[in-house]
C-alpha cells in the first residue's frame, strides 16, 4: 500500500486496515483488530514529545514503530500523520502457518496471532523492523479484496483515556485478542 493510505488520522486507518493482508517475510495474514493512537491522546507514546523510543512516530507515514511493552514483547505499530500510529493487535494467520507455529511452540491456529505480542512473535517482528517502510520487503500490506464488517469498541491495556471507541476489529472473527 502506497504511504498516502497511511497519511490520515489514525482512527480512520485502523479502520480501514481491518481486512487488509499483513505479511513478514512471507508469513502473515489478515488484519482483524487495531488500535488507534493520536498524538492529543494521553495513552499515545507519542504524547508528551519524541523520545529515543518513539522516534518512529514522528517520522514519515507508512513506516513501521515497533516498541518493547513491559520489557516483554514486541508490539507493532503502523506510523499515520506525524505523532500518530495505529497498534495492529491481530491477524488471522494465512502464510507461513507453519513458521508461526514454530516461533510461538504452540498448534492452536485462533492463538498465533491474537494479541500484538503473539503476532510479534510468530511474524518474527522485533526492533530491527522499527522506522522500515512498509511497502518494501521484509514487510507487505495488501488492500483488502473484500469489504469487511467492522466492530468498535474500546481499546484495553491501557489506563488513560480508555474511554476512546479506537479499537477496530473484523466482526466475529474468531481471531480477535478479546471480543468487542
Amino acid at each position: 500500500m502506497q504511504s498516502d493510505f497511511f497519511c490520515r488520522s489514525s482512527t480512520i486507518v485502523a479502520r480501514d486496515l481491518i481486512g487488509c493482508s499483513l505479511t513478514v517475510g512471507g508469513v502473515g495474514g489478515i488484519i482483524v483488530e487495531t488500535e488507534a493512537y493520536e498524538p492529543d491522546d494521553p495513552a499515545s507514546h507519542s504524547y508528551k514529545g519524541p523520545t529515543p523510543r518513539n522516534t518512529a512516530m514522528f517520522g514519515e507515514a507508512g513506516r513501521a514503530y515497533v516498541y518493547r511493552s513491559y520489557g516483554i514483547h514486541w508490539c507493532f505499530n503502523i506510523v499515520c500523520l506525524p505523532a500518530s500510529a495505529v497498534l495492529i493487535r491481530a491477524i488471522e494467520p494465512v502464510e507461513g502457518i507453519d513458521q508461526m507455529r514454530q516461533r510461538r511452540g504452540l498448534e492452536p491456529l485462533r492463538l498465533l496471532c491474537s494479541g500484538p505480542g503473539r503476532l510479534c512473535q510468530a511474524l518474527g517482528i522485533d526492533l530491527s523492523l522499527n522506522g522500515l517502510p512498509l511497502d518494501q520487503e521484509p514487510m507487505r500490506i495488501l488492500p483488502a479484496t473484500t469489504q469487511a464488517a467492522v466492530a468498535i469498541g474500546t481499546r484495553i491495556g491501557i489506563t488513560r483515556a480508555v474511554e476512546q471507541p479506537w479499537r477496530f476489529g473484523l466482526a466475529g472473527s474468531p481471531f480477535l485478542s478479546r471480543k468487542l
